[in-house]
């Protein structure tokens, strides 16, 4: 936990450094962490700075697995792996199930890619242990697999390209921890930490509780839920019902985009305060205004380019990370200004991309 705290008061620092490189043609050299032994998330790390390679030595076909892309927080992973494959020079076929309900279309969906004649596999999985079995027999097939952003507990898995989001929960855990310190006035805090057995969802749900105790916020409710903006809609207009005195909305970034209008409408946006545990364009946004406080960005961008070398180096037999992620920092109103976007968020415009050729 003290390892947590520490790298929340580091975030001003990282997000000067970041602000000079990542405005760069190349999005690298990118500051990642690496953790060794790998696949452990507890395993010490160290920091490095990512370099991806030139280009791939021939076009292999790479295949992609997202839960979705109904939210532009896997918008921006689709431009990561899209743009990655681009520079690489190798195919990329992306499919998405359609939500985190959708576990046997997603396996269904990666099984095809794989009889089409993938080299590679790149999953953002929906559950944490539902696609071990698949992992395995794809493995089984010298079928190099890489688990991106979500995370699985597989121990055949070839490489990780993702943070902790147990520590994106610590984050906004810790902001407001340190907003309202033990013996001040106590606060109501309802948490909305996504849907429920994602393993991104239990290790934010754990790190943000874990940063709050002792702290005088008093969490009022826990509200699992798909990540679709009117299915969090409904959970936090439920939510304002059962606790009319609340005074914090914290959650998914869908959770507090869909509370600003909200709030608005029932004209408690000076009163309720919002902040996000991951960052989209509409938290961009909502930060930029005022109407969110804060939010940690992962660098999900960075996290797609980062799987796809991944792939191209373990299938070319070059040397890899096998456990990285971006270096974690908080964006609030006060540091926003000196937040460069193009590490986590798609351009304005940009649409989900499925095939590179």
């Amino acid at each position: 936990m003290r390892h947590l705290l520490k790298s929340v008061t580091s975030s001003a620092a990282l997000a000067l450094v970041l602000t000079g490189s990542a405005v760069a043609d190349d999005w690298f050299p990118y500051p990642v962490e690496v953790w060794d032994p790998p696949f452990d998330m507890a395993s010490p790390r160290t920091s490095k700075d990512y370099v991806p390679l030139d280009k791939a030595a021939q076009p292999w076909d790479i295949c992609v697995s997202f839960p979705h892309m109904k939210d532009a927080y896997w918008l921006g992973v689709d431009y990561g792996v899209v743009e990655e494959a681009r520079r690489l020079g190798v195919r990329l076929n992306v499919v998405e199930a359609g939500g985190y309900t959708e576990l046997s279309t997603q396996i269904s969906q990666i099984e095809d890619c794989v009889s089409a004649g993938a080299d590679a596999v790149i999953i953002g999985a929906i559950s944490f242990d539902g696609l071990n079995n698949l992992v395995g027999e794809i493995r089984s097939k010298d079928i190099p697999v890489i688990d991106v952003i979500n995370g699985m507990s597989s121990d055949k898995l070839s490489a990780k390209s993702l943070v902790s989001f147990g520590e994106m929960g610590a984050k906004a855990g810790a902001f407001l921890a340190e907003r309202h310190p033990a013996g001040g006035d106590a606060v109501k805090v309802a948490w909305f930490p996504g849907p429920a057995g994602a393993g991104w969802v239990e290790a934010g749900n754990t790190g943000f509780q874990g940063t709050i105790d002792g702290s005088a916020i008093e969490l009022v409710d826990t509200k699992y839920g798909d990540t679709g903006k009117e299915a969090q809609a409904r959970l936090v207009e439920d939510t304002l019902e059962a606790y009319p005195d609340l005074d914090y909305i914290v959650g998914t970034a869908v959770t507090a985009e869909a509370a600003i209008p909200i709030l608005r409408s029932r004209g408690l946006t000076d009163r309720i305060k919002v902040v996000s545990y991951y960052y989209t364009p509409g938290v961009d946004r909502g930060i930029a205004r005022g109407q969110i406080l804060a939010a940690p960005t992962d660098s999900t961008v960075v996290q797609g380019r980062i799987a796809v070398d991944q792939a191209v180096r373990i299938l070319e037999g070059k040397d890899y990370d096998k456990h990285v992620g971006p270096a974690l920092y908080v964006v609030t109103q006060e540091s926003h200004a000196e937040f460069d976007p193009s590490s986590t968020l798609a351009p304005d415009g940009f649409r989900p991309v499925f095939s590179v050729e």
